[in-house]
This record gives C-alpha cells, structure tokens and sequence, in this order.
C-alpha cells in the first residue's frame, strides 16, 4: 500500500540561503576587480602597447575605408595604398628636410637649455628667488639635493656617463617600442575580423551580441577621435607657426610642430607646447614674451571655443572634467604613455559605457 504524497513534497526545493549567496557574489567581485588591478599593475606597459598598436591599427583601417569609398578597390589594395603612402611621405619629408628638422631640433634644445640657465640666473638674482633655488631639487635646477648626491660620492664624469646611458637606453626604448606598435597595428589592421572573432570567442555565447556591438562601438569611437584630433592639432599648429613668424621668434616652424604634437594631449599638452615658445621669446625682450603669451590665449580660445565644438559635432564629445581626471588617472597608474593615451582611452570607455548602460528616464534625470 503506497501513500500518495502532495506533489510540493516530492519536488520541494533545497533550502537557500539569500545571504550567503549574497556574499558569494561579492567575494566574486572583489576577486575580479583584485585580479584586473593586479594585471594592470603588472602588465601595464603591456596594455598601453597593445591600446596604442590598436589605436594605430583604427587609423589605418579608417583611412583603408575612406580610399575604399572613393576608389571601390578592395580592402587588401587599399591598405596596401595607404600604408605605402605613408612610408612614402616619411621617406619623402626626410629626404627632403631631415637635415634641416634635425638641425633645427637641435638649435631648439640649444636654445631652450640656454635660455633656461638665463632664467634661472636672473631668478638667483632676488632674494625670493634664491629661497626658492634652495628649496628646489637639483634635476629642476635648484640647490636642493637628495641623498643619494650629498658630497662627492658622483663625480662629474659618472653624472654623464649615467645620463648618456640612460639617454641611450631610453631612445632604444622608445625605438623598440614603436617599431611593435607600428608592426602590430599593421598585422591587426590587415586582418581585423580574424583579432575582433578571436576576442569574441572568449566571451559567453549569449553575449557574443552584445560584445560585437561594443567592439564596433569602440573602433568607431577611436576612429572617430583620432580624426578630429587630427584636425584640431593642424589647425593649432598652423595658426601657432605662423603667429610666431610674424611675431619673429626663432625657430617658428619647430616650435610650431611642437604645439601641434602636443596638443595630442588636451588642456595640458597646450600649456607644454607654449613653455618652449615662451622661453625663447624672453630672450628677445619683454614685448615679445607678451606677444607669444597673447598668441597661446587666443589659439586656444579658437580651439576650445570655435574648432572644438565643430568636431565634436561629428566625433567624439567628452566633458572637461572628465578629461583632465583620466589624465590624471591613467597618468598615475600606466606613466607617460598612460597620459598620452588617456584621451581616446576615455573616449572609448565612454562609448561602451554608454553602450552597455540604459538611457536616463525623464524622472531619473538630475
């Protein structure tokens, strides 16, 4: 004789225990995010190679597509066209004038170096100047010193040698380091469906939807930074050069490449590319530091104010604030490279952030 239980009692479900899973899930993620700040602390160099190779691979893959429109070639002879037209252009301004931008260069850093020693004399002679010498260490020119150059434990001699093979250690470096980046982006540009599937595959099934869509999001994004700071940092260069040849500072065409290969870097890549114009321009009198310092103000009130926001129209608008803190931030955490890139870092992960994240309903709205 068998006795027919409720079916609630043949099919009851094991206890849970909400809070415990509730622990589970933030053990979880706190271990993520302990392990992607413990890879990023140990492979940050390595993660700004491959975002800039990315970076440079966007470009060619855009400017790919743009010759493609107009010539409906296929995508292979079109990247084949566009990266030998840039070696081209390399070779070509090289051949051309790389003696004189080498010697100008050096003029520049001749006269920099100079004018500073003049700068820093004419500070020793205030009393508040000196106090401020004192105060500064030794590497910015005060008298101030660390341990380590307390007395003579380095001579004169050991000081260069040290600096030449840091100088030289450096350069192969950064040689080294754009030689991957440049290769990298070249393999990543020529077969960009082949790296975007392989990433796919690491994603869940069920998400590879999502994840393709935020990886044409983020290619977009770059593609579209880039662009306008292409134009932004021409348009700065071009009105800061010939504002400084006709204000009859030397070394105006240097000075300004200069301010356009600094402007790649908003709000403090201006105040980098004028330091060098204003230091020359004390050299020839007080006027003309006025004039120099007048010519920056207006520039960058054209491009904050007039070219900015036609680009941003059409590429990438990010919030000041947020732009200066993830300068601040990346710079912090990958160095150098890290404030280079923070920009179309920023962009991107905006991008996707707005990508991923629901829109504000009118009641949620500030």
């Amino acid at each position: 004789m068998t006795t027919d239980l409720p079916a609630h009692e043949h099919h009851a479900p094991p206890p849970q225990d909400p809070p415990l899973d509730s622990i589970a899930r933030i053990l979880r993620l706190t271990l993520l995010i302990a392990a992607v700040m413990l890879a990023v602390w140990l492979v940050g160099d390595v993660i700004m190679v491959v975002f800039a190779a990315t970076l440079f691979a966007v470009v060619l893959h855009g400017l790919a597509r743009m010759l493609r429109r107009w010539t409906h070639l296929p995508y292979g002879a079109t990247l084949a066209i566009v990266c030998m037209a840039m070696v081209a252009l390399f070779v070509g301004v090289f051949w051309t004038s790389g003696s004189d931008i080498v010697a100008q260069a050096a003029q520049l850093r001749d006269a920099l170096t100079t004018q500073v020693l003049a700068l820093r004399n004419q500070i020793a002679t205030w009393p508040q100047g000196r106090v401020l010498l004192d105060y500064l260490p030794a590497s910015l020119g005060g008298h101030a010193r660390s341990g380590t150059e307390s007395g003579g434990l380095m001579s004169l001699g050991s000081r260069i040698a040290g600096s030449m093979t840091g100088f030289l250690g450096s350069a192969f470096g950064v040689l080294g380091t754009m030689a991957v980046v440049i290769i990298a982006g070249l393999y990543f540009a020529a077969s960009p469906a082949l790296y975007a599937n392989g990433m796919l595959r690491l994603v869940p099934r069920h998400w590879r939807g999502e994840g393709r869509a935020v990886m044409l999001v983020a290619a977009d994004t770059l593609w579209a930074w880039v662009a306008g700071q292409a134009l932004d940092m021409a348009v700065v260069g071009i009105l800061s050069g010939v504002g400084l040849w006709m204000i009859g500072v030397p070394l105006a065409l240097s000075l300004g490449f200069l301010a356009a290969l600094c402007n790649f870097i908003p709000y403090i890549g201006a105040i980098l590319g004028a330091v060098p114009a204003m230091l020359l321009a004390l050299s020839l009198g007080l006027r003309e530091t006025a004039m120099v310092a007048a010519l920056y103000t207006i520039v960058q009130f054209f491009e904050g104010n007039v070219m900015a926001p036609l680009i941003q129209r059409r590429a990438v608008q990010m919030p000041p604030g947020i732009t200066v803190l993830s300068q601040t931030f990346f710079g912090g955490i990958f160095g150098a490279p890290g404030l280079i890139l923070a920009s179309p870092l920023t962009a991107m992960l905006l991008a996707v952030g707005d990508k991923l994240s629901p829109p504000l309903e009118d009641d949620e709205r500030v």
